[in-house]
């Protein structure tokens, strides 16, 4: 008779878009060593856009990392990301600077161009966006970022011209 236990069974993402194959030798490089989990996260989240939990828990195991700590990294630092995330993500400042300046308008105008909520993405799964607590360009407030590159001194229609210029460039890539 034979065992049901889940150590005898072929690991499988709830996304099935993750082939864990090409993070084995990433985990098999780092195998019982946690002190490598952010390398090893920040691996898995380059392959796959993001790190869905399931995922989170294989890493932590392959590791020799509690789970519970291994998502306490995740959701610590904000350059992973628990969702899919678009192909070019905002992050809008809501920093004291920034708020003060106006960053709520900059995320209605956003979010309205758009037509999304905070993190959500897009229909054509061009964008999503993140309000993070400060983006250190306090002297440009109010600042969004786009794919590591600050826009500063935003207005909403400044904002929308940013987000209307990587579509026009995205759609003559495709074009």
């Amino acid at each position: 008779m034979g065992c049901n236990c889940s150590e005898n069974k072929k690991w499988e993402c709830s996304d099935s878009s993750i082939d864990i194959a090409l993070l084995e030798p990433e985990l098999a490089k780092h195998a019982g060593s946690p002190i490598n989990l952010i390398k090893v996260l920040q691996k898995a989240q380059e392959l796959y856009g993001y790190l869905p939990l399931d995922l989170i828990v294989y890493i932590s195991s392959a590791l020799g990392v509690k789970p519970a700590k291994a998502l306490g990294v995740v959701t610590f630092y904000t350059q992973f990301k628990t969702k899919p995330v678009g192909k070019h993500l905002i992050l809008l400042c809501r920093g004291t600077a920034c708020h003060v300046n106006g960053a709520s308008g900059i995320e209605e105008a956003v979010s309205e161009y758009l037509g999304v909520s905070e993190g959500d993405i897009t229909p054509n799964g061009l964008f999503s966006y993140n309000n993070v607590a400060c983006l250190g360009c306090c002297s440009l407030s109010p600042v969004m970022m786009i794919d590591n590159k600050a826009y500063g001194n935003l207005t909403k229609d400044s904002a929308v011209k940013i987000l209307k210029e990587i579509e026009m460039r995205e759609a003559s890539l495709c074009g």
